[in-house]
């Protein structure tokens, strides 16, 4: 669904549970690698945005997605092509680690003391009421 060759278009899922917002720890050898974000990943050629996320919740946290909003939230990641749409989805199960280093669920209020990915951050301080 990029909007065009420049743009690379990345899906984070926002997912809540009961006040808390999950968020995992970016493996070391990555972009932004040991950093915090909301899971997700990038959007594959012909592939919607909804359909992306749904994909990419089953890989990386192995549960299943039951609702999935549009984009609250879109953020350019600096220094990057990638163009990252923050979406609130809701998971049946308990996560595991397919992916990432750690996860955890965190009050909104105990993200800005957390060591957060550079569009993740500006989530967290700007979109987060959004979703």
């Amino acid at each position: 669904m990029a909007s065009d060759h420049s743009t690379i278009d990345v899906v984070a899922a926002v997912i809540t549970r009961e006040s808390r917002v999950l968020i995992c720890r970016r493996p070391s050898h990555k972009r932004h690698g040991g950093y915090w974000e909301f899971p997700g990943g990038k959007v594959h050629q012909g592939e919607t945005l909804e359909a992306a996320l749904s994909r990419e919740i089953v890989e990386e946290l192995g549960v299943n997605a039951t609702a999935i909003s549009p984009p609250c939230y879109t953020a350019a990641d600096p220094g990057s092509p990638y163009q990252v749409h923050f979406m609130p989805a809701r998971i049946v199960g308990e996560p595991v680690l397919r992916e990432h280093e750690a996860l955890r669920w965190c009050s909104v209020n105990s993200l800005a003391g957390l060591p957060l990915a550079p569009s993740d951050a500006e989530f967290a301080a700007i979109g987060l009421h959004l979703a």
